[in-house]
This record gives structure tokens, sequence and C-alpha cells, in this order.
């Protein structure tokens, strides 16, 4: 069978990426161009500052992702974008770069759902087993996804608020932590003591996550602090935090492992990179005899191999954009 070469584009948020991947499970190159120190100015991304530098970075990037590789656009099978959800602005930067591509070369034009993205950044460690449970979380979502077979996603729950990596970055920024908050907020989690009274958020028994109440306690916890003339440990206020987010979502999880009789479990987005929640899903899976994948640290946060990834498995169900392919900041993944 002749191998399929998917040149992948993502521009969702602040990064500027392209990636060659080879069937879908093969990384020939990639390039990432992060904006992250432009938006640590501002404490957080701004969406016309990070437009403008994808319109910046995208030719540069296309150059160098295609010199790594050793290829040209005459190699390529097919174009894959992400569509959305995202930045408006950024995500309009990346389509218009794929048709305009697509429109030259005469190469087929694959739209690309980000969550997808973000779930198929697994096959580039092991082939999904089927039928499994995703978890999404990253900054913008927190979802967990029912997939039978290839491509087939039904969202079972999701945040009804927050997302977790959005909960996580307000909870550091009442700690005094500079931007992005995740990261910085699961190591000090490793160096406190669970000793703050802070919710269990929607401890109920749907597949739904709220993380506003939490976010709302933490900042009333630093505030009455701050009135009694308190200093914030924040170390210990780090560990308490993670550990309540740390065990809804572990909680959650198994519900929708046992409720749907499943033993694969794939962990996707840029708060799986958080040590404290990998951790807990190793024991859980382990104790429950369930597979878990967790792609590398590199694959968790945005990139344009995981659309590769999932746009060569879109590309194989016959999935086609064309000229009139627009972005779109929010969709249902389906």
């Amino acid at each position: 069978m002749k191998d399929v070469y998917i040149l992948a584009i993502e521009s969702s948020c602040d990064e500027t990426s392209m990636s060659i991947i080879k069937n879908g499970s093969e990384e020939i190159a990639t390039v990432v161009l992060s904006q992250m120190d432009i938006h640590a100015t501002f404490g957080g991304v701004v969406p016309e500052v990070a437009s403008r530098h994808h319109i910046e970075n995208v030719t540069m990037v296309l150059e160098q992702v295609l010199t790594e590789a050793h290829m040209t656009m005459e190699e390529i099978t097919a174009i894959a974008i992400t569509y959305g959800p995202g930045l408006i602005g950024s995500l309009l930067v990346g389509v218009q770069a794929a048709k305009t591509l697509a429109y030259i070369y005469d190469k087929p034009l694959v739209p690309v759902h980000h969550i997808a993205g973000h779930i198929y950044a697994n096959n580039l460690v092991e082939p999904l087993q089927f039928p499994l449970i995703a978890l999404v979380v990253s900054g913008g979502h927190t979802d967990l996804i029912y997939m039978k077979e290839d491509y087939s996603f039904e969202r079972i729950g999701g945040t009804l608020d927050d997302a977790v990596g959005e909960a996580y970055d307000k909870a550091a920024r009442v700690m005094g932590l500079p931007y992005p908050g995740g990261p910085r907020v699961d190591k000090l989690a490793t160096e406190g003591e669970d000793t703050y009274s802070l919710p269990l958020p929607l401890d109920d028994d749907s597949y739904n996550f709220s993380f506003s109440g939490l976010k709302s306690a933490v900042i009333n916890l630093a505030h009455n602090e701050k009135q009694r003339g308190h200093e914030i440990r924040q170390a210990d206020l780090a560990t308490s935090f993670q550990n309540r987010v740390v065990e809804i979502l572990t909680k959650k999880t198994l519900h929708a492992l046992k409720a749907y009789h499943v033993k694969n479990l794939i962990v996707a987005g840029g708060v799986a990179a958080n040590k404290g929640l990998r951790s807990a899903l190793e024991t859980m899976c382990e104790e429950n005899h369930v597979h878990l994948c967790v792609p590398p640290i590199k694959y968790c946060t945005d990139n344009a191999a995981m659309i590769g990834a999932a746009g060569y498995f879109a590309y194989k169900r016959g999935r086609r954009g064309d000229l009139t392919l627009s972005a779109k900041a929010t969709d249902p993944l389906h």
C-alpha cells in the first residue's frame, strides 16, 4: 500500500506549528514556534498579538519543516488543518495557509478538530486500542470521550464552566505565580502538604466537571487569609488544590471506564503533562487492570504532529474540505 504523507498545520492558540506525518504514526519532522515568552509579559495569551505573530511565522515554519524532512510539497499526499476550536484570529491564519497550499499544489484539504488531534497524539506512541475512553484535559477543554472505533467520537461528559487548565492558571495567579501557572502549581504540589480545606468539585455520578467553585474557593481563601494578616503557604495551597483536581478527574474517569466496560484509557491535552495527574491515573489503571496510554510531554501541548496523526485517519475516512472552509472558534467533537 502506498505511504501517505500528511502535512499538518496547527495554529489554534499561540503556537505556530507544522509537521509531516507518515501513515498516521511516524513523525518525519515537526516545527513548533512558541509565543509563550511574548504572552508571559501580559500574564496570558492576547488573541490579537497571537494572530499577528502567526502571520509573521507561518511561511518560515513551512520552509523549515520541509527542509528538516528533506521533502518537497510534491511529495505530500494531503494537507491537514486545525479548523477549530480555538482563537478565531489564530485559526484563520492556519486555515488560509492550508487552503492556499492545497490550491497551489492541488492537494486534498483535510479539516481536523483540535480535540481529535490531542486524542490521536497517542497514536504516535502506539496504535489506539478500541473501545477506549479518552480523558482530554487542557487550557480550554475537560472532556470524557468514548471511542468504539477509529474516528468515532462520543462526548459523554465535559466541563460545565472552567476547563481544568484554565482553573490551574487562575489558581496560580492567586498564589502569585507567573504565567503559565499550571506547570508551576504542579511542581509546587510536590513540595507541600494538603492542609487547606477546599471542596471536591461537582462530586456526583455524572461524567461532567465544574472547576469554577474550586477556583472561587481558592480566591476566597487567599482573600480571607490576607484579611487576617496571614501569609499564604504557596506549596500547601498548590498541594491542596491539585489533590482535589486529580481526585475528581480520576474518580469520574474510573466511573466512565466501568460504566462503558472499557479497559483502555488514553489521556490527551496540555494538562496530561501534569505529573500528579499522571501518577494518580497510573495507580488507578494498575489497580483496575486498565491499559493506560499517555503521550510524551512534547505531544501534550499544542503541536502539528497530533493534527497529522488525526489527519491521516480523517483522510482515510474521506473527510475533505474545500476553499470555502472557515475557522470555528467553537465546535463540538463528533
